[in-house]
């Protein structure tokens, strides 16, 4: 399998590239149609929140996408983030085989 070199984009990468930036939509207008705060509309976007499941059903509905699209790309983001922290980690104990 190839490895990736780069960490993928977040959904925040997304939304800021084709929502925000390409159609002119603010985080504010984006929270207040989702029904959350700017505050944390702005920490998804800037990746400092991850998109959960619930948020994944609102942008759906607002962006005219799927909520599976979002869940990926946080899915992408967060199985890249775990296999980089457990580069050196290593099985406390190995465990038997079928022929032990």
């Amino acid at each position: 399998m190839i490895e990736r070199k780069r960490r993928p984009s977040t959904p925040g990468d997304i939304i800021r590239a084709h929502y925000i930036e390409d159609r002119g939509i603010t985080v504010t207008a984006l929270a207040r149609a989702l029904g959350i705060s700017r505050k944390h509309m702005s920490d998804i976007v800037n990746g400092r929140a991850r998109i959960e499941m619930g948020i994944a059903a609102r942008l759906s509905k607002v962006l005219g996408t799927t909520a599976a699209l979002w869940l990926n790309l946080q899915a992408a983001v967060d199985a890249w983030d775990a296999e980089r922290m457990a580069r050196k980690w290593h099985p406390a104990a190995p465990l038997p085989t079928a022929a032990e």
